[in-house]
């Protein structure tokens, strides 16, 4: 996949790159590190994000509708107004990110959310199954 003439690998390592607003819709990142990189306003609608490193990314307003991040690290993350419906987010961990006013997927079986910052955030209709919730809890 090319990024503003760049091709992106599978597995690569984009910590810290500023790919703000960038359409990476679709894109195949499964296992990328993506350690603190800006990523606002992003769409990764559609994208593999399968075990991928995005500790401390900032993904403020991005699209990640469809995405597969099951085993994804979004630990201390921003997702603050993220779209992550019908995103894949079984295995993450969320914790310490912030989802304030995010849309959230409706699946989010075994999810750890511990720490994380849930206000505003639309969890409706949600499958929070085995998750771990901001309290440290396991949701039944």
């Amino acid at each position: 996949m090319k990024v503003n003439g760049f091709k992106i690998e599978a597995g690569a390592d984009l910590s810290f790159a500023d790919l703000e607003g960038a359409d990476l819709m679709g894109a195949d990142l499964s296992g990328a590190t993506l350690f603190r990189a800006n990523l606002a306003g992003a769409d990764l609608g559609g994208a593999n994000l399968e075990g991928a490193n995005l500790r401390g990314a900032n993904l403020e307003n991005a699209n990640l509708g469809g995405a597969d991040l099951g085993g994804a690290d979004l630990y201390r993350a921003s997702l603050r107004g993220a779209d992550l419906e019908q995103a894949k987010l079984e295995g993450a961990n969320l914790s310490g990110a912030n989802l304030k006013c995010a849309v959230t997927p409706t699946r989010t079986i075994r999810v750890n959310l511990q720490g994380a910052n849930l206000q505003g955030a639309n969890l409706q209709g949600a499958n929070l199954q085995g998750a771990i919730m901001p309290d440290g809890t396991i949701h039944d």
